[in-house]
C-alpha cells in the first residue's frame, strides 16, 4: 500500500462514523487527480496535491468539538496541525508536509491563489461542494466565472452542471 492509500485509510479512521465527510474527501481527491493529470502537473506536485485533497477538511472535527461550528476559517486554522501529525506518522517528507499544510490552511481563501496545486484543490472542492450543497444555476454560474481557471476544471464544471 502506498502513502496516499495509507493516508486515505487514516483519514477514514479519523472521520469514522461520518460517511458524508469521508465521501466528501474521497470525491475531492478524485477530482483533484483528474484535474491535475489534465493540467499536466508534475508527479511530485500531484502527489502533494492528492495528499492535500485527502486531508483538506481535517480541521472540521476539532472545530465542531471546540466551537460547535466548522466554518472555513476555523478549518484553515485548526487543520494544519492535525494533518502535520498524521503526515509525519506516515513518513511524508517535511517539504511535502509544509505544502500540504499550507494548502489546508488556505483552501477556503480564494484570493492570491499561488500555484497550480492550490487552484486545482479549490476547483475540485467547489465541484463537490456545488453538488453536495444543491446549489442553483446562478451560484454555479458565478463560481464558474469567479473560481474556475484551469481548462480541465472548467470543462468538468460545464459537463457536470451544464454551465
Amino acid at each position: 500500500m502506498n502513502k496516499l492509500d495509507m493516508l486515505a485509510i487514516k483519514m477514514t479512521e479519523y472521520d469514522a462514523g461520518d460517511a458524508g465527510r469521508i465521501q466528501h474527501f474521497i470525491k475531492v481527491h478524485s477530482f483533484v487527480r483528474l484535474i491535475g493529470i489534465g493540467e499536466n502537473i508534475s508527479e511530485q506536485e500531484l502527489f502533494v496535491l492528492e495528499a492535500a485533497a485527502l486531508t483538506h477538511d481535517i480541521g472540521i472535527k476539532k472545530a465542531n468539538e471546540l466551537y460547535g461550528r466548522c466554518d472555513g476559517l476555523l478549518q484553515e486554522q485548526l487543520g494544519p496541525d492535525i494533518a502535520r501529525e498524521m503526515l509525519s506518522e506516515l513518513c511524508f517528507e517535511e517539504s511535502e508536509i509544509e505544502r500540504i499544510c499550507y494548502l489546508i490552511g488556505h483552501h477556503h481563501t480564494y484570493d492570491n491563489i499561488d500555484g497550480a496545486d492550490y487552484q486545482i484543490l479549490v476547483e475540485a472542492d467547489f465541484l463537490v461542494n456545488l453538488y453536495e450543497g444543491g446549489k442553483g444555476a446562478e451560484a454555479i454560474k458565478s463560481a464558474y466565472n469567479k473560481i474556475f481557471k484551469t481548462k480541465t476544471g472548467k470543462e468538468l464544471c460545464r459537463l457536470m452542471f451544464s454551465v
